[in-house]
């Protein structure tokens, strides 16, 4: 009989890398949102799916059982086959809605061939609670912030490389957080597989260590972090980068100016609201003659009263404010962060 395991399990095996995930679910359902790095073999697909819902209104549960093996049974040496080629020799942790018929029948088969399963109880729906109620765990969080172009994201990448527990916000939104934020992405998760992501991401990092997070707004595109999670980093600490123009001009440039005049254009129009008819006229108008210079220096003017703005609405239990010197390199600047972290655990304050 297939191992059942507890969420709080299930997920530290997932979490490990040891095993193959496998979502029962029906496509749509798998495609709308899943537990993070799960590979998608439907036991039953979108129109099996209806048709068994059918038939449990019209002629109820046994018969819909019935039609589900029906639907299901000719599919069964194609899906050995997906299994064979998506999980190898590896153990297997799989999963469907509630933890019912799909994963019932999908384990049976499985160990019937011969694979290690084990069972999510209470299947996606049990994971999804308890990724929300991850949102709520206390955490030393440590917020990286400055203005515009102070390559926040660059300096938590290199942060991670060196050891230091960082969530990328950024990352698993696919954007950057701005009216240019979509630009050379593609298109966002649903805000139901962000959290998913967001949680598997806390969970790994364990609750009693600082965790780097870049100061974000609530909303990052389309997508709104959760309300628990977005109290403590208003609450946290924060290291407030203060780079010097040039270089913030630098590295807007580096990341933006890569874009076609065009594009830039549509996302400058986004600002329309906030820039008013003059700014933004002017600011097309320098898009449209290629003097992104001028071009910046009006979307930069912007976005500095906003974030100034922003900090004043902060909650934090503590601000460092931090100057590199003009001539610091990014890995420079890295090291002094760390040494920064490592004297401010007397900031940390759980809410």
């Amino acid at each position: 009989m297939p191992i059942q395991l507890k969420v709080s399990d299930f997920a530290d095996l997932a979490c490990s890398g040891s095993y193959v995930l496998l979502d029962m679910r029906s496509e749509s359902e798998y495609n709308f949102s899943s537990i993070p790095g799960s590979l998608n073999i439907p036991i039953l697909n979108d129109a099996h799916r209806h048709e068994v819902g059918l038939t449990y209104k019209q002629k109820g549960k046994k018969e819909a059982i019935r039609k589900g093996f029906e639907l299901a049974g000719p599919l069964f040496s194609s899906i050995l086959d997906k299994a064979d080629k998506l999980c190898g020799q590896k153990p297997v942790l799989l999963y469907c809605w509630r933890g019912g018929l799909r994963s019932s029948i999908s384990s049976w088969l499985l160990e019937t061939a011969g694979f290690n399963v084990s069972l999510l109880e209470g299947g996606y729906k049990a994971f999804r609670n308890f990724a929300l109620s991850q949102f709520s765990v206390k955490r030393k969080i440590l917020v990286l912030g400055g203005r515009t172009g102070s390559g926040k994201t660059e300096l938590l990448k290199r942060m991670k490389n060196q050891g230091q527990f960082v969530i990328d916000l950024e990352n698993i939104a696919n954007h950057r957080g701005s009216a240019f934020g979509a630009l050379g992405k593609g298109p966002q998760p649903s805000n139901e597989y962000f959290e998913n992501m967001l949680a598997m991401e806390l969970l790994r990092i364990p609750v009693n260590e600082p965790v780097w997070i870049e100061n974000e707004s609530r909303a990052i595109g389309k997508l709104k972090l959760p309300d628990d999670l977005y109290r403590q980093i208003r609450f946290a600490p924060l290291v407030e980068l203060n780079i010097d123009i040039v270089r913030r001009k630098q590295n807007i440039m580096k990341e933006y100016g890569i874009f076609p005049v065009e594009e830039l254009l549509t996302c400058t129009e986004k600002l329309a609201k906030r820039l008013g008819g003059l700014r933004l006229q002017n600011a097309l108008s320098a898009l449209a003659e290629n003097d992104l210079d001028a071009w910046l220096d009006i979307v930069l003017d912007y976005y500095d009263a906003t974030y100034a703005f922003g900090s004043t609405q902060r909650e934090s239990t503590g601000i460092f404010s931090f100057s590199p010197e003009i001539d610091d390199t990014e890995s420079q600047i890295v090291e002094k962060l760390i040494k920064i972290a490592s004297r401010m655990d007397s900031q940390f304050q759980n809410v």
